[in-house]
């Protein structure tokens, strides 16, 4: 519970709250009407009133009676964490897919909990004998919202078929596709920065979910080859549910991917609590299966001590820090070598005049072009399926 009021705290301040007080109560179920039980109420009640508190947040997912009831006891705003959420994705959104996407996420969670005025629009209906009550105001905001969620979903599955496009020109380059996952705010876009080594520099901050948007860089791996690293929107527990099928399209980048690296923030308190919000997800995108890296950031944060902690519980784990470098090389050593997995080392000697040489580029990345007199070694990173196309075409030739 710690943790989770914890993070809580933080997506407040993230949303621009200030923080006057904190209740908690242990329950050994929940009220079906209200959550919490009379006493509770009346004690937030009355903190409401005497602090002129605005807006009671809480950690747990409200159901629209609750909300109401909690409403009328309290005269104040009551949102629950999924709202919290949702309206930090809709600050943070600034690409019209990532608008569209929160839009979305935000309708389907208004959506079960309308409760209108029931007012009749009883001048809607005319003539002698059919004056009746109308529509009433919450069928018509029900029928409004469903409209522009068939719309919205309308604007994301072209977005989706776009991005889906220049997916498969990006695939049809033979360069293997990393995606950089982990909870938010571990360091993820920072760490892009260091990989590119600040070339074509994204968006990074200390702030939960400082980008929604994917961003794709090219980052060079040790022997010279190259890697494709997309940075991805970070996850958190208890992830709204309307947020992941909103934002499906842009979490294909992990299902997609050669190779997964994983960062995990090394101060944090709770990293097992992160590390299973982190495991549903990729479960429920069915990523799970996909060679992973995972490596611990923030390490120039921790002192002699705590370092020497972190080396205990994960011996042999990869500790890196995207502020100042160090580790880095040793991590991308080891995507490398996952991705040699897939990526296979593979060396082809052609004619020099042989115009087969242009088919490797197109097929291979091609680390180097050696001259050998009247042939050329090429030396390739190349998929299985891939080599074995390459060389029968050219037995063909």
């Amino acid at each position: 519970m710690a943790s989770s009021l914890e993070e809580l705290r933080d997506l407040a301040r993230t949303a621009g709250a200030q923080i006057v007080g904190e209740f908690t109560q242990s329950l050994p179920r929940y009220h079906p009407g209200s959550l919490i039980g009379r006493g509770k109420i009346s004690e937030l009640a009355s903190a409401v009133s005497a602090r002129r508190t605005s807006t009671v947040i809480f950690d747990v997912e409200l159901s629209p009676a609750q909300q109401k009831t909690l409403e009328n006891a309290c005269k104040a705003k009551i949102i629950d964490r999924t709202r919290l959420i949702l309206d930090i994705f809709a600050r943070r959104a600034r690409t019209s897919e990532g608008r569209i996407q929160v839009e979305l996420a935000q309708l389907s969670y208004m959506l079960p909990r309308l409760t209108g005025a029931w007012r009749a629009y009883s001048q809607q209906v005319g003539g002698i004998g059919t004056r009746g009550p109308g529509e009433r105001q919450l069928e018509y905001e029900r029928r409004h919202i469903q409209y522009r969620i068939r719309h919205l979903k309308g604007d994301l599955e072209r977005v989706r078929a776009g991005r889906s496009l220049r997916r498969r020109r990006r695939l049809a380059v033979p360069v293997p596709q990393v995606a950089l996952i982990g909870y938010t705010n571990v360091g993820k876009s920072t760490l892009l920065n260091t990989l590119t080594r600040g070339a074509a520099r994204v968006y990074a901050d200390d702030r939960l979910f400082a980008t929604l948007d994917p961003t794709a860089r090219r980052v060079r791996l040790p022997e010279g080859s190259w890697a494709v690293v997309t940075d991805t929107v970070g996850f958190i527990q208890r992830l709204p549910t309307t947020l992941v099928a909103a934002f499906r399209a842009t979490l294909e980048e992990v299902r997609l991917a050669d190779c997964l690296l994983w960062v995990c923030d090394a101060t944090s308190r709770d990293k097992k609590g992160q590390d299973l919000a982190v495991e549903g997800i990729l479960r429920e995108l069915g990523a799970w299966g996909i060679p992973r890296v995972k490596v611990f950031n923030k390490i120039d944060l921790l002192s002699s001590a705590q370092r020497r902690d972190l080396e205990c519980e994960v011996p042999g784990g990869l500790l890196v820090s995207a502020a100042t470098g160090e580790g880095i090389p040793e991590a991308l050593g080891r995507l490398q070598e996952i991705l040699s997995e897939r990526w296979l080392l593979r060396e082809l000697e052609l004619p020099a005049a042989a115009p087969q040489g242009s088919w490797l580029y197109q097929s291979a990345q091609v680390l180097s072009a050696t001259p050998l007199g009247r042939t050329t070694l090429y030396r390739l990173r190349v998929t299985p399926e891939n080599w074995e196309r390459l060389q029968k075409k050219l037995v063909k030739t």
